[in-house]
């Protein structure tokens, strides 16, 4: 009975090495997210009408189910239809995915709002409508919504833990497999806590460190 922290040293090259792998996930399912959202808005916005449907009921299907039975299907299900995907990269891909919605949502709505006039100078200098939203349009939209994408990410983050339930050895998976041979969950789970805290710190400063580059080129 009681606390017993002295057993966490044993193990902690575990917790820490779920940490990287947590970090990793992390960081692949943000790439994901942010270049996702950003083809997923310029699709809904610009797209033909059968090009639009089938990605709008691909995000109502992200939007609209539990991010871990998105992780399930990946993983166990497509590879009932012959897609094997490794643990890692299912995690990656769903979690990317799923936040990849969220961020279109919000870059729909930012590049709604460029000023159109901004749009047409740039046709007149020559340049396609392409060209016009990848050099006029997209960067400003972007500009925009750094601080909610930002929150999306810390968001992803804390999701990342779900991952664990196909088997990724993230920071969370890490700490139980770490409980399971000490029978010690709260020194272990206070733990995980401090490290996430930790990394939440870390994501934080980045974002108020891109905001401040943001306003200041402004």
């Amino acid at each position: 009975m009681g606390l017993d922290f002295s057993v966490i040293p044993e193990y902690l090259d575990i917790v820490l090495w779920g940490a990287a792998w947590t970090i990793a996930i992390t960081i692949g399912a943000a790439i994901v997210s942010f270049f996702g959202g950003i083809f997923l808005a310029v699709v809904a916005l610009y797209a033909s009408i059968f090009v639009r449907l089938p990605f709008r009921a691909f995000a109502f299907l992200f939007m609209g189910t539990p991010l871990l039975l998105q992780l399930f299907l990946i993983y166990f299900g497509l590879v009932q239809v012959g897609i094997d995907v490794p643990a890692f990269m299912a995690g990656v891909i769903g979690l990317g995915l799923h936040f990849a919605v969220y961020n279109s949502e919000l870059l729909q709505t930012s590049i709604l709002a460029v000023d159109k006039g901004q749009v047409e100078a740039a046709r007149t200098l020559g340049l396609s409508r392409m060209q016009a939203l990848r050099k006029v349009v997209i960067p400003q939209a972007i500009r925009d919504v750094v601080p909610p994408i930002g929150n999306n990410m810390i968001a992803l983050l804390k999701d990342s833990a779900l991952v664990s339930v196909i088997g990724v050895s993230e920071l969370t998976l890490s700490a139980q497999r770490a409980i399971g041979s000490t029978y010690r969950p709260f020194e272990f789970y206070v733990l995980v806590a401090v490290i996430y805290y930790i990394i939440n710190i870390f994501m934080e400063a980045a974002q108020r460190r891109v905001e401040r580059r943001i306003q200041a080129s402004k």
